[in-house]
């Protein structure tokens, strides 16, 4: 089972990684498409989505180790009846 900071940690980690990934990205793609952004307008939208990666990394790790927690308990009290 993963600690809620475990989880926190490996959510900013990954989130992170976005970060560069969409900083260069959103550095190509907006003029592609005919919005110039200063390097500093590039930081705060990259930066809003990044805020809303980490809460909903987080949400999402934590969301899926209770439903595989309460499955274990599930099959372990089933198990249990059987012997």
């Amino acid at each position: 089972m993963q600690t809620r900071l475990s989880s926190l940690i490996e959510a900013v980690i990954n989130v992170a990684i976005g970060f560069v990934v969409s900083l260069v990205l959103t550095a190509l793609v907006l003029p592609a498409y005919g919005h110039a952004v200063t390097f500093s307008e590039n930081l705060q939208i990259t930066g809003i989505f990044t805020i809303a990666s980490i809460v909903r990394s987080y949400c999402v790790r934590r969301w899926f180790n209770a439903r595989i927690h309460a499955a274990a308990q599930r099959i372990a009290a089933e198990a249990t009846q059987f012997n």
